[in-house]
């Protein structure tokens, strides 16, 4: 495919995601009127389905190439934090998309953005807004039976392979008594790192790939859990480089504990 057409494919994929996205939050309105419980679970879903979609076009056009069927095995599980390294701008799309059952950490800012808001709130996504707030919101999700998707460095990635982690996510793990399960996002492409603008079109097609890391338990001390959690991540993205898209485990895969 032409550099050109790529470009052009690529800006009308771009366009095609916003307009998921405000078609979702559009709709999403009149469903505030739903019960929270409802209204939670259709939040999550519409928006599980959207991100779907995108990433069906994606590579149904051979922009992008995504691998990451191995959250599968995750989908139905209740009570779990789901935690991933964050290098670029695209990565909660990618874990929503698979885990219906799932909510973010959200900027208190994108709670009111015109693309995310509507639908992020129907979804009872939590924000981070205060602290005290958003750990009581998260904990009590988990509690519920909800997903939590956080990334503990806060932000995509300044200083590759990994930033400093923030103490939010054991903190979260020890109130709520809940399991933190590891992924790791691959990718070969500095499309929508730090840095880089969204309309710089990045060479193609951008592949992903996703892995199952190990589980770790809630701790009392939730200091050394973070450490550990830290130099675990840090450890196994040093060894490894991205290589091939096809290496995602398997479904079926008992997932990884920690010992």
């Amino acid at each position: 495919m032409p550099n050109l057409v790529r470009g052009a494919g690529m800006y009308a994929l771009l366009l095609f995601l916003g307009l998921i996205s405000l078609i979702w939050n559009l709709l999403a309105l009149p469903l505030h009127l739903l019960p929270e419980r409802q209204g939670r679970a259709v939040g999550r879903a519409g928006i599980a389905y959207g991100y779907r979609l995108f990433w069906s076009a994606a590579q149904a056009c051979g922009l992008m190439q995504i691998d990451d069927h191995c959250l599968d095995v995750l989908r139905n599980e209740r009570g779990l934090i789901i935690v991933a390294n964050h290098p670029t701008m695209l990565d909660a799309l990618l874990l929503v998309a698979r885990l219906p059952r799932s909510a973010c950490i959200m900027k208190a800012s994108l709670l009111r953005n015109i693309f995310l808001g509507s639908g992020a709130r129907l979804a009872r996504y939590v924000s981070n807004a205060s602290a005290r707030i958003m750990i009581r919101q998260a904990v009590a999700d988990l509690r519920s039976g909800g997903q939590l998707v956080v990334f503990p460095e806060g932000t995509r990635t300044e200083t590759p392979p990994l930033d400093t982690f923030r103490p939010s996510v054991t903190l979260i793990s020890r109130m709520a008594q809940a399991p933190i399960q590891t992924v790791f996002i691959e990718t070969d492409t500095p499309y929508l790192r730090k840095g880089w603008p969204i309309g710089r079109v990045p060479p193609l097609p951008i592949r992903f790939r996703l892995r199952l890391g190990r589980r770790f338990s809630p701790e009392t001390n939730g200091n050394n859990l973070l450490a550990e959690l830290e130099r675990y991540y840090r450890e196994s993205l040093e060894e490894r480089a991205f290589d091939a898209p096809d290496a995602c485990p398997n479904q079926n895969l008992r997932v990884p504990t920690s010992s």
